[in-house]
């Protein structure tokens, strides 16, 4: 039922003149499909709970100028200020961390611990994968957005404001993104 009310303020959301909604009336419809506690219960739609407010700034700001292309995003941040932004992202930031998905099996941390070296992941992300500054939290991200995150920035069809994902993606195959997607979402 959660996900029909979802997909309805979504969708309803998208119809809706963007501009013509005060900022404090947005937040509920982002939350909708984002989640109110922190982490989205909808189908390959990021948690946000727990992300860095500069890197939630830059990314609502991509969805405002369409760097990313993602009609529901850029539709809901059409008009939006650069002060808009900011006042959104911090409300954002604010959002508890997801709490983690159940425990990896030992021979899936294994394996990601190995990928996560060798393609040197906690340099940007950290050693918790709790982001900083313009760097995504991935620990307790939803496991399905991980992998579709981790495919668009592969087939470069997600845009990201500098090359580095697509530089490490690009030798990593579909077996290890979903063995770092499993890993990553059950990370607290």
């Amino acid at each position: 039922m959660h996900r029909l009310i979802a997909a309805a303020v979504c969708f309803g959301w998208a119809v809706l003149p963007a501009p013509a909604q005060p900022l404090d009336q947005r937040l509920p419809a982002c939350l909708a499909c984002h989640g109110e506690n922190g982490r989205s219960d909808t189908p390959e739609v990021p948690s946000l709970g727990g992300q860095p407010e500069f890197y939630v700034t830059i990314q609502l700001y991509m969805f405002r100028e369409k760097l990313r292309p993602v009609d529901i995003m850029n539709e809901a941040t059409r008009g939006l200020s650069d002060d808009d932004l900011r006042k959104l992202a911090a409300t954002i930031a604010k959002l508890p961390p997801p709490r983690p998905a159940d425990d990896a099996s030992e021979v899936a941390r294994d394996q990601a611990r190995t990928l996560i070296e060798q393609n040197r992941c906690n340099f940007c992300h950290g050693g918790t994968f709790a982001g900083e500054q313009n760097v995504p939290r991935l620990a307790g991200q939803r496991e399905d957005y991980l992998a579709k995150a981790m495919r668009e920035y592969k087939s470069n069809a997600r845009r990201g404001y500098d090359a580095a994902m697509a530089d490490v993606m690009y030798a990593i195959g579909e077996d290890d993104i979903r063995v770092l997607a499993h890993y990553f979402a059950r990370l607290p």
